[in-house]
């Protein structure tokens, strides 16, 4: 079963998230919160694989509770529930860990499979949306000179890699793209996450973007 806490202020969508992820047989909301302090101790409490977390909340905000849920022992994958995708928050939540997000108008059949694609471990981003948000975020060279730093210390496969992460592909993708197996990509990626001081290959995505190896 696939553990899964919905954070909301507003109690109606926690409770048609409840519902729609519910019919689920392989899902199941396991406890819900109102609010980012709450969100901490009910991922604490119930231990999910997956957090849906809204980010625009009265006092802990969203950005501020996935900063804390990182800081936990154990880390659960956060997809982000907005209501605009092209939203410097929703980036700001990205780069402070989360590893997605979904729009709270995405279909209930939809929702469902993405919150499958999540606890697989896999970014819950499309490219799409992905080059929006990056375009629309302002550049930092502090931002920048780091990633290109950073970059320098990966193996010439593992910049392919990274490269492919930036575009928002799937292991599989990865995989086809530069003639590897699923496996072996997986290993990269493991590694990559690791040289790179990052949470998640959404954050690597990020860092792609920064050190110019993805064009906008």
């Amino acid at each position: 079963m696939i553990r899964v806490v919905v954070v909301d202020d507003e109690p109606m969508v926690c409770a048609h998230l409840r519902t729609i992820l519910g019919s689920a047989p392989d899902i199941e909301v396991v406890d819900e919160a109102h609010d980012g302090a709450a969100s901490v101790q009910a991922v604490a409490r119930s231990r999910p694989d997956v957090v849906l977390m809204d980010l625009r909340m009265p006092g802990v905000d969203g950005i501020t509770a996935i900063e804390r849920i990182g800081g936990l022992g154990q880390r659960p994958v956060v997809v982000v529930l907005t209501t605009f995708d092209a939203d410097q928050y929703v980036l700001r939540a990205l780069r402070a860990g989360a590893a997605g997000f979904l729009v709270k108008s995405t279909p209930p059949e939809d929702l469902i499979g993405l919150v499958r694609v999540a606890a697989e471990g896999n970014t819950v981003l499309s490219p799409v949306a992905a080059r929006r948000l990056i375009a629309a975020s302002a550049d930092s060279q502090p931002a920048r000179d780091k990633a290109r730093k950073l970059v320098t210390e990966l193996t010439e496969r593992e910049v392919e890699v990274l490269a492919c992460l930036g575009e928002g592909l799937s292991n599989a993708q990865i995989a086809g793209r530069l003639y590897l197996s699923e496996a072996t990509v997986k290993g990269y990626v493991s590694r990559m996450l690791d040289k790179l001081g990052v949470a998640n290959r959404t954050q690597a995505g990020l860092l792609a973007h920064d050190a110019g190896l993805v064009s906008r």
